[in-house]
């Protein structure tokens, strides 16, 4: 199976400046993404989506494949499905066609090898079109989220069959992370977003599963990584 990695790293950030090439750990966010995809035995090739030259020459420096994405699908307003579909065009014009497209964005710093390891075998056994990482929320629509109604009274997001009073007897519901995603090229090239298909998911832990999007969520992954023991990570 031709498993191929993709990083979706463009130029622009409002939440945190410059964050894809942001140092964590003494590593840019950039490079921990492409050092963990080398990790992964089942990853035969990585290739690096941006707009920015800088990125690019960081990507090749440690061993991705560049592609110079157009400025018309680095704005903030252009959905990353259609850089998903240009990248896959262009790898496919230049190394032909593979099995699996597998997105592993710089937000996630700390996601492990055996993350993306999982989701590949997921997607494997062909039960969905694509796989997902999520982790398991600390807030639930059903128990203490809450909306402003028509009246501008407070309001539980969903409704249940019977009322929650407990915690504990809230039905699970999961974040969608963005540690890992594992679909097929045909299946993006024909649809126009992930949930146009069977969705499955790898759970991961709450520790690895942070998304950076600010300095808060930076600071968090700092301490994270201050504090445990991560020397065998990629």
């Amino acid at each position: 199976m031709k498993n191929f990695a993709f990083i979706f790293a463009r130029s622009g950030s409002k939440g945190l400046p410059n964050k894809n090439i942001k140092l964590l750990n003494g590593k840019t966010l950039l490079e921990h993404s492409i050092n963990c995809a080398k990790g992964s035995d089942l990853i035969s090739k990585i290739f690096v989506s941006s707009d920015s030259e800088e990125i690019l020459s960081i990507s090749k420096k440690h061993g991705a494949f560049a592609i110079k994405r157009p400025n018309e699908l680095a704005s903030d307003i252009s959905p990353e499905w259609l850089s998903w579909q240009h990248a896959i065009s262009w790898v496919e014009d230049r190394y032909g066609e593979f099995d699996t497209f597998v997105s592993l964005p710089t937000t996630s710093p700390l996601r492990r090898v055996e993350d993306i390891n999982r989701a590949i075998a997921m997607k494997d056994e062909g039960k969905a079109d694509t796989i997902i990482g999520i982790s398991e929320s600390k807030n639930n629509p059903y128990f203490n989220m809450v909306k402003f109604d028509s009246d501008n009274n407070l309001t539980i997001i969903s409704s249940f069959d019977k009322k929650i009073t407990r915690r504990q007897d809230q039905p699970k519901v999961f974040n969608i992370t963005t540690v890992v995603y594992a679909t097929s090229p045909f299946f993006i090239k024909n649809n126009n977003g992930i949930f146009d298909g069977k969705v499955n998911g790898i759970i991961i832990p709450k520790e690895n599963a942070i998304d950076i999007d600010d300095i808060y969520d930076f600071k968090y992954a700092e301490s994270i990584l201050e504090n445990n023991d991560y020397e065998n990570w990629k």
